[in-house]
């Protein structure tokens, strides 16, 4: 049975739950860090050769090939099964759909006095993808990563991923490498691959940003090498927090809150809601619908340790609370939902009315299911085409109008003591 616990919103409880929740991914492991360090420069002295030694000593054995064949890409597109690959064909058309809206565009702006000054945005050069593989295989984020790169103008995205115990790629995931136009396939994985994207070997190129998601060496593989490279973002354990009124359905809540819990032993599921009988009712759901799931062990330790039910006062200290913990993922499951769209400023991704189910969004609607875990939605977005594209600005100034400025700029620069910048400005008159 599923022990998640209830808790009366007063002030006091629910914010030491908060902080309960916080202690989860805030802790850096001394150990693992050590690992990843030793790897990382273990490949960026030893290159391929070290990636290689590293495949079989934690996958057990050598893959068949280092970097996939396109004949081998393209036949598990054709030989895949046909209602797979119109779904994610139907996944890749809304997600294309969605990301196109996001791209900037660049501009020039011509002044009277003949300036000139604008912003020249494109895309990366050349982006690496990890993709966990086994058990752990998403091809839906594939998509999610490879979609938004392309239309944001990148040239080349770069795979990695993990063999099987077999040696052999996962086949779903080439079936997704090749709907959505992945240049190259790597078998690889772990802290090893992020290094080779990183800094680049005799096979695999050296890369400008890496995306993806993957384990604990993994994301501190990513962490220690931001700055070399960048990155999409360090992702913590996924969560979701529903926000119910009295009428809502205690089916669909439960449901939801595992569809999160299922993720990991350290997700987060919590539901706020203004009505005890629709808490009450949900626990008793989750009870029921829980022993069918694949994943019930996790669910329940996740939910045990994690989860749970905030009861409040009104929808809208429920909305504050909501805002408070800045989830991964917010349902709203309020009759008129999307009158409550404005009061909720801290979510990775927001679902409104009771068929918006979170697995519409990780798998189909067309927002990036690539979003800030751990409260960062206070501050970080989903990944987007924004996420791909890099800018420039640019300026030309004229004789007169660098005269018209000259003193103003030569007045701060002598502020600050930078003479030099000074002098730059008064040679030229």
């Amino acid at each position: 049975m599923a022990e998640i616990k209830k808790i009366f919103v007063n002030g006091k409880d629910e914010v030491e739950f908060f902080k309960q929740l916080e202690k989860r991914s805030g802790e850096t492991n001394k150990k693992v860090t050590a690992v990843v360090n030793e790897i990382i420069e273990t490949v960026r002295e030893g290159g391929d050769n070290a990636v290689k030694a590293y495949t079989e000593k934690f996958d057990g054995k050598l893959p068949e090939y280092y970097e996939v064949p396109r004949d081998v890409i393209n036949d598990a597109l054709t030989e895949a099964d046909q209602d797979f690959v119109d779904a994610m064909l139907n996944a890749v058309a809304n997600i294309t759909d969605f990301h196109q809206r996001q791209k900037s565009q660049s501009f020039i702006n011509a002044k009277d006095n003949g300036c000139i000054l604008g912003q020249k945005v494109r895309g990366l050069n050349r982006v690496g993808l990890y993709v966990p593989g086994g058990t752990a295989a998403y091809p839906s984020s594939v998509l999610m990563n490879a979609v938004p790169a392309k239309i944001a103008g990148v040239k080349e995205i770069i795979m990695v991923t993990p063999p099987l115990k077999d040696g052999t790629p996962n086949k779903d995931i080439l079936v997704a490498a090749a709907l959505c136009g992945v240049d190259r396939v790597f078998m690889s994985g772990g802290a090893q691959a992020i290094a080779a994207l990183a800094y680049g070997t005799e096979e695999i190129p050296k890369v400008d940003k890496i995306v993806g998601p993957g384990n604990i060496y993994v994301a501190t593989a990513k962490k220690l090498l931001y700055g070399v490279v960048d990155i999409d973002m360090v992702a913590g354990p996924s969560e979701i927090l529903v926000m119910a009124d009295e009428k809502a359905n205690p089916k669909f809540i439960a449901a939801d809150l595992m569809s999160q819990a299922e993720h990991d032993k350290l997700a987060s599921a919590i539901l706020v809601t203004t009505s005890e009988s629709i808490a009450d009712r949900t626990i008793e759901e989750i009870n029921r619908q829980v022993q069918s799931l694949s994943r019930k062990e996790i669910i329940e330790s996740s939910l045990e340790n994690y989860g749970a039910i905030l009861i409040c006062n009104t929808k809208d200290e429920a909305c504050d609370l909501a805002n408070r913990f800045a989830p991964e993922h917010l349902e709203v499951l309020f009759e008129n939902p999307m009158e409550y769209l404005g009061r909720l400023d801290n979510a990775g991704s927001i679902f409104l009315g009771q068929y918006a189910s979170e697995p519409l969004g990780d798998y189909y609607a067309g927002p990036n299911h690539v979003l800030p875990t751990s409260g960062t939605a206070r501050f970080f977005s989903p990944l987007s085409v924004n996420s791909f594209e890099k800018r420039s600005s640019f300026t030309y100034y004229t004789e007169d109008a660098l005269r018209e400025a000259k003193d103003d700029i030569v007045l701060i620069a002598e502020k600050e003591g930078l003479t030099a910048h000074a002098n730059a400005i008064k040679v030229r008159f």
